[in-house]
């Protein structure tokens, strides 16, 4: 098989982070891997393997057709048989699909609002997805409401899987005191919920005012991001909490904590929190999403009720004082993580599963 993998942009986030991953991971397994980013390049790009075969289409607009020619040529000249189309690039694949008919495709749904799935619409999905050969959904609620609403017979839930970050360059290094850190890996979007990060941060500094919060995502400069630094300066956080945008070097940003945690109000299986199990990282995560799927409270990490920022904070105390729990919630999380969403173990079913579509 020769696949490609379409993602509009590779800016930080979970789609183009996964994007990225099948693109590396199918290089020695199948004949032809390959990537195009139809609208922007990102800081994803420099994780991509030297040998997977990249494509920048510059896409200037939804019905650009020059764009869409480009990338027939650029799809004939490799042979390719799949194209992997990532959440909304699925449009361009269609658009692909109306001028090369014998291209396969598959779509691979990443919607992170998965708790307001009854909002979501069907009517565009429905008429682009009938030319479609099957969907990868990322967590099992997809799934069911792919299902439900018939956008393809050939559905199956493949977990999202982590892979190894590069150093940077220079390396990030965090501030705050070595051994007393706390992480979150999440861009600064609303669905994220910062603010519930805020607030236990104000409760921890004041039990705890050596440990420190370090926020590690894309910045988007708008009105959430604008809030979150206006609050930091109203709750006098700037010692406390620390925003550093995205970063490339993931892994030894966690080798430089001792927690990590998620505060979202919405979530798919987050990747971030694959990273953190596979740096054996004791996490408290808000139980959204496919979370629970991963994560048993007590067992391989914490999980509290969104917005709970009392329950937050009693398991974030409970590891800030007690180091062995630390070490052993960590290595179950890493037990679970490399056991179930390694690559390996999905690269295997994604593989199978695409063989079998007819």
């Amino acid at each position: 098989m020769r696949i490609l993998q379409i993602i509009d942009s590779l800016e930080a986030g979970g789609a183009e982070q996964m994007a990225v991953n099948y693109a590396n991971a199918l290089v020695d397994k199948i004949d032809f891997s390959g990537l195009v980013a139809t609208r922007a390049e990102g800081v994803l790009k420099n994780k991509l393997c030297s040998r997977v075969s990249y494509l920048f289409l510059n896409k200037k607009s939804v019905l650009d057709f020059k764009a869409v020619f480009r990338l027939r040529k650029w799809v004939i000249e490799n042979k390719i048989s799949h194209i992997q189309a990532h959440s909304s690039s699925f449009f361009i694949a269609f658009l692909l699909k109306m001028i090369l008919p014998r291209i396969q495709l598959i779509w691979h749904d990443h919607y992170g609002d998965s708790e307001f799935l009854d909002r979501r619409s069907t009517f565009e999905l429905k008429i682009g997805l009938a030319f479609f050969k099957g969907i990868i959904s990322v967590n099992q609620k997809l799934k069911n409401w792919a299902q439900k609403n018939r956008l393809s017979s050939n559905v199956i839930f493949l977990p999202n899987f982590p892979s190894k970050s590069e150093v940077g360059n220079p390396p990030t290094i965090l501030f705050g005191i070595k051994g007393k850190r706390i992480v979150c890996l999440s861009n600064l979007r609303p669905q994220k919920n910062h603010f519930l990060l805020l607030e236990v941060a104000n409760k921890i500094k004041e039990t705890h005012p050596d440990w420190s919060f370090h926020l590690v995502g894309k910045d988007f400069q708008d009105d959430y991001s604008r809030q979150l630094n206006e609050k930091i300066a109203e709750l006098n956080l700037e010692k406390t909490v620390f925003i550093y945008g995205s970063k490339k070097d993931i892994d030894f940003i966690l080798n430089q904590s001792s927690i990590a945690i998620l505060t979202s109000q919405s979530e798919g299986l987050p990747v971030s929190l694959l990273e953190y199990g596979m740096q054996k990282m004791p996490v408290v995560v808000t139980d959204v999403g496919e979370i629970s799927s991963l994560i048993k409270s007590k067992v391989n990490g914490f999980l509290v009720l969104s917005k709970d920022s009392k329950s937050f904070c009693e398991a974030l105390i409970l590891l800030i004082e007690n180091t062995d729990l630390r070490k052993e919630i960590g290595e179950a999380l890493y037990e679970k993580v490399n056991k179930t969403y390694s690559e390996s173990a999905v690269i295997q079913k994604y593989l199978v599963w695409l063989k079998s579509l007819k």
